[in-house]
């Protein structure tokens, strides 16, 4: 461990001497590349420096103690190393945490897809709960949402709903809420007061630049169409609407949101970079996933994640075995306690794997 350490130091240090150097302060590409490259490793490097100096006291420390002292000044040293050995050990668990791969999708803003499944009526209804609470989410971190898409129901819901956020780390919290959610409580429509049970899919794609998955012209057929909103009624007579098929790939996305096709067609290929990322990341996992599942799951959509009970208040999340008596404080986007128990399973999932490989 400590030799990944010593390596992750040395870079650190290469990248403040490049980052001095005209050429490269001149070549805003590489600036770019480097600045970001030192600001991911400050952390690690940060904390094995304060682990270093720790060390370094805690062995003068016990030198001290192999010398004649008075009871008074031998009891202050005792207490002194046994304190610097609670740090050691504290340094040396971050440490591990901060040599785990990091996942470079982690700082990306994020696109989400929730779609109303199972339940009709009652299953949009749901979609639009999910998404007021990851709106109510994203505000409490400062994110900014973006609806790019959406397909809303005359009872306030969501048969689907495309929808950006953007912010610091977006993608390092929301990756966790891939898959299918479920929801136990008794529709307002029913009568009888009978619990339904009805589902909705979030999809959680990065956001992906032009430079990391190359689409060619060739590759997309473009239709026009003129939009239309709810029920069917005629939005606009122009052809501002847009569909985009990615031929090798047959993903499609169409897009009326926007008054202006060339928006439209941006918001459009935006959705369609990710899709196609997502579908080639999801291809490139499927055999090490068969092996070896996640605590926190594959990202299967199909997966069952999450049960929300309305009746008894309380919130499940089946992939780790949570249990929240927390619903109604969930659904305001208070979503911290779930999000951050997901991190410290994945963590750990993850430590152990690394553990293994060097075993």
């Amino acid at each position: 461990m400590f030799d990944r350490l010593q390596s992750v130091e040395d870079r650190y240090d290469k990248l403040n001497e490049l980052l001095s150097d005209p050429e490269v302060v001149n070549d805003l590409n590489n600036l770019r590349k480097y600045s970001k490259e030192q600001s991911d490793l400050q952390n690690t490097v940060d904390a094995y420096r304060e682990y270093k100096e720790v060390k370094s006291q805690y062995k003068e420390a016990k030198i001290m103690l192999e010398d004649k002292l008075d009871a008074e000044m031998r009891d202050m040293v005792k207490e002194e190393v046994t304190d610097l050995e609670a740090q050691i050990e504290e340094l040396e668990a971050r440490l591990k945490i901060l040599l785990i791969p990091k996942d470079p999708n982690d700082d990306k803003n994020v696109i989400m897809e929730i779609r109303g499944a199972a339940g009709g009526d009652e299953a949009a209804l749901f979609a639009g709960n999910l998404f007021r609470m990851y709106s109510r989410f994203a505000e409490t971190q400062n994110w900014k949402v973006e609806i790019m898409d959406s397909n809303p129901t005359g009872l306030g819901g969501f048969k689907e709903i495309i929808f950006m956020i953007n912010g610091a780390n977006a993608h390092s919290k929301m990756k966790y809420e891939n898959g299918a959610h479920r929801v136990q409580r008794v529709p307002e429509t029913e009568s009888g007061g009978r619990i339904h049970t009805s589902t909705a899919t979030v999809a959680v794609l990065p956001e992906v630049e032009e430079v990391e998955v190359e689409i060619h012209d060739k590759e997309i057929r473009t239709d026009t169409f003129a939009s239309s909103g709810a029920g069917g009624q005629s939005v606009n007579t122009t052809m501002s609407a847009v569909r985009l098929t990615h031929l090798p790939t047959g993903i499609t996305v169409s897009m009326q949101d926007e008054k202006s096709q060339i928006k439209n067609k941006e918001k459009a290929m935006k959705i369609l970079r990710a899709r196609v990322a997502d579908k080639f990341h999801r291809e490139a996992q499927a055999e090490y996933d068969a092996v070896r599942k996640s605590a926190v799951g594959t990202g299967d959509r199909s997966e069952r994640i999450r049960t929300y009970n309305y009746p008894q208040n309380r919130v499940t999340d089946h992939r780790i075995g949570l249990t929240i008596q927390k619903l109604d404080q969930i659904l305001e986007g208070k979503l911290d306690e779930v999000i951050d128990a997901l991190i410290l399973e994945d963590q750990a999932e993850k430590l152990e794997r690394l553990n293994d490989s060097n075993v």
